[in-house]
């Protein structure tokens, strides 16, 4: 029988970017919060594999929590950004339009845009898109003109979120994954993993993917449950010496599976492109829902389609492909929803999800302050510092810091250009690394040309080290 370990005011299921995002909109409040993970960092699922944009808000159907909540959290990126030091850059973004007899869709998203008060939205020529960028494909009619779309880092964003709610006072438990939930009326929910057992006043599931299985765990009948249609996206990622192939995110006319395949530059200086759509189906290569492998298929649709935005496009320069899933919504809307006092439920949190997310977080945030009526939290620090990244950095400052600690001196990513103590530190911080993966998210190591070919065996003996297991454990984690 499962022991009751102990008992929590608020338990967040997820922490992707959503539920760190929430984790760290509750710690304003003097709250006992517990956030609970499955897999073994913070940001392992959609929010480590997407597009990194934030979008403007032109897409999303007026009148939808999407459309509200898109240029809401858009807004409220800047100030995040300087907050919790995130990679963050406006770049702007194009919808190209390649016929002059496709003009009218791009009058309809323009305005969709204006309905959805959108800021700095314009229809340009296609000579004007030209001169914005010169490697776009040839037959550009016209194009619209998003200025304060921006580009962010998914996972850092999370990790952000992350480190600064722990600092505030929320608790983060990973490799914890929930295996049901109970309600016991009057009192409070139970929320059971493998080993343990926890209760709380309200429960938030932020589960992405599994997150209609978090929301049956209390449905009363078969008409309230919810199901997740989860959909494939695969991406090439270019060398960063290609940094500048691309400034603004490009992205054709969106079709009835989404907006298409993009190609953007990243807060990192890669360029990534795509993705396609794939459903999940019985009878095709994508049949579980957490399947992240590419195929030559989806692969070589991508970059078909994305040769149809921009002419030349260096593919020879690609150092990795990835996959990332999303999680649909019947509806084709987010749902923000309560179905028993304090059981609330993000659900359909896909694309523009991440735009979305600030929002996202403060509308679950409320609901659930709703329901405990808590007091604010008179030490919530808003600043989360991040870590010096030392190869930006002056060479006076490199050698004051090499002064103060020797590892500085040591590169481990010739790639990337980190140093070992930037490794240490990302394992040493709230919610800190403990994998190849979760150094990576931190700190670049492993993702640059060379994918870890390099530095992998570095990496494996700082980890050992400082989390005192062996050396064996850590490429088997």
């Amino acid at each position: 029988m499962l022991k009751l370990l102990k008992h929590y005011d608020v338990i967040i299921i997820g922490a992707g970017i959503i539920g760190c995002a929430t984790a760290r909109a509750l710690s304003r409040y003097r709250l006992n919060a517990l956030v609970l993970e499955a897999q073994d960092d913070v940001t392992c699922g959609a929010s480590k594999a997407n597009s990194g944009i934030v979008h403007a808000g032109y897409d999303c159907y007026p009148g939808t929590l999407k459309a509200e909540l898109n240029v809401k959290g858009a807004a409220m990126f800047p100030t995040l950004a300087k907050e919790l030091d995130i990679p963050f850059r406006v770049n702007g973004s194009m919808v190209l339009c390649l016929r002059k007899e496709d003009y009218p869709l791009l009058e309809t998203l323009y305005k969709r845009g204006q309905t959805n008060e959108v800021p700095g939205l314009q229809i340009i020529s296609g000579e004007e898109a030209y001169k914005l960028e010169p490697n776009l494909a040839q037959g550009v009619h016209s194009a619209l003109w998003a200025k304060k779309a921006a580009i962010v880092s998914p996972y850092e964003a999370a990790i952000a979120f992350a480190e600064n709610a722990a600092l505030n006072g929320v608790e983060f438990m990973l490799d914890t994954e929930v295996t049901q939930v109970g309600f016991i009326p009057g009192r409070h929910f139970t929320v059971e993993t493998a080993n343990e057992i926890f209760s709380a006043d309200v429960v938030i599931n932020t589960a992405g993917v599994n997150s209609d299985t978090i929301h049956n765990y209390l449905a009363q009948d078969a008409e309230d449950k919810e199901e997740t249609l989860p959909q494939r996206g695969q991406y090439y990622m270019l060398d960063n010496a290609h940094r500048d192939f691309v400034n603004c995110t490009l992205f054709p006319l969106p079709g009835p599976l989404g907006k298409g395949v993009l190609i953007a530059p990243t807060t990192d200086g890669n360029i990534i492109v795509g993705p396609n759509a794939e459903e999940l189906s019985e009878e095709g290569d994508f049949t579980d829902r957490f399947d992240t492998q590419t195929t030559r298929a989806g692969l070589d649709d991508v970059l078909e389609k994305a040769k149809l935005s921009v002419a030349n496009l260096p593919i020879y320069g690609n150092i990795t492909t990835f996959a990332g899933i999303r999680a649909k919504h019947i509806s084709k809307d987010f749902i923000l929803k309560e179905t028993l006092p304090g059981f609330i439920h993000a659900l359909g949190i896909d694309s523009p999800g991440l735009s979305a997310a600030p929002a996202i977080a403060e509308k679950l945030m409320q609901m659930a302050v709703s329901r405990l009526n808590p007091e604010e939290n008179p030490n919530f620090n808003p600043i989360r510092e991040n870590m010096k990244r030392f190869h930006l950095i002056s060479y006076e400052e490199q050698e004051a810091l090499i002064r103060k600690d020797s590892k500085y001196g040591h590169i481990v990513c010739r790639c990337e250009m980190v140093t070992e103590a930037e490794v240490v530190h990302a394992i040493r911080r709230p919610v800190g690394a403990r994998n190849f993966d979760a150094v990576k998210r931190r700190t670049r190591c492993r993702g640059g040309r060379c994918q870890g070919g390099f530095c992998s065996l570095k990496i494996a003996e700082i980890l050992s080290r400082e989390l005192g297991v062996s050396e064996e454990f850590i490429w088997t984690y």
